[in-house]
């Protein structure tokens, strides 16, 4: 099934993330990638275990962050300079570099979008899951309309939605991630050929093109 697909993506993609922990370096800007992919790795595994045991807002909430570790390391993978810039940046030049908005702006500057299509994605997770807004409880309710309820449920709809994010959230981590892949390391083809395999499969589910990394 399409949800399932989804999983598969993502366990893919954690399963780069995982290999690309083991590779061996002295280099401290592959570290900061390194250690970028396993804060996903650890956000992956907790959303969906979140998103399976019913709480969907939780689950959200650290989509969030994927999102904008994704768009993170996407500024990396354009521009490996700006890595080391980013690691001994100290707070106010972080925040004047490399904020959430900054961030985006570079990246739909650099690919030409002005449809402002990152910050719609950041906005909709932040009104549902990660500030407290009048928006927010529409994950809370098992009936859209209905009351809003306290702990954990199932609802079709809104799991699908939470896996679907999910999972096009693990194809651009996969991504990012492969691009930072050094070229002779052969331990990593396996991996790398699986997820490629699987967003191949992925782009021509949800999107009926051709394509992959």
């Amino acid at each position: 099934t399409q949800l399932q697909l989804h999983i598969a993506i993502v366990e893919a993609a954690m399963d780069l993330t995982d290999l690309f922990r083991q590779l061996e370096t002295d280099d401290d800007d592959l570290k900061v990638v390194q250690l970028l992919g396993m804060r996903c790795f650890n956000a992956f595994g907790a959303s969906l275990k979140l998103a399976l045991s019913g709480y969907h807002q939780n689950s959200a909430l650290l989509l969030r962050d994927i999102l904008e570790t994704a768009f993170l390391l996407d500024l990396f993978s354009g521009d490996r300079d700006k890595i080391g810039d980013w690691r001994t940046a100290d707070k106010r030049s972080r925040m004047k570099s490399f904020s959430p908005v900054k961030i985006r702006e570079a990246l739909d500057a650099r690919d030409g979008f002005t449809s402002k299509k990152r910050f719609e994605m950041y906005e909709m997770f932040s009104e549902l899951a990660g500030h407290p807004t009048m928006k927010s409880q529409l994950m809370l309710q098992p009936v859209r309309g209905g009351d809003a309820v306290n702990g954990p449920f199932m609802e079709a709809t809104t799991l699908r939605a939470v896996i679907s994010e999910m999972g096009r959230l693990a194809v651009q981590i996969g991504g990012h991630l492969s691009a930072h892949f050094p070229s002779g390391w052969t331990d990593g083809l396996a991996s790398r050929s699986e997820f490629n395999k699987l967003h191949r499969k992925w782009l021509r589910v949800f999107y009926g093109i051709e394509g992959g990394v």
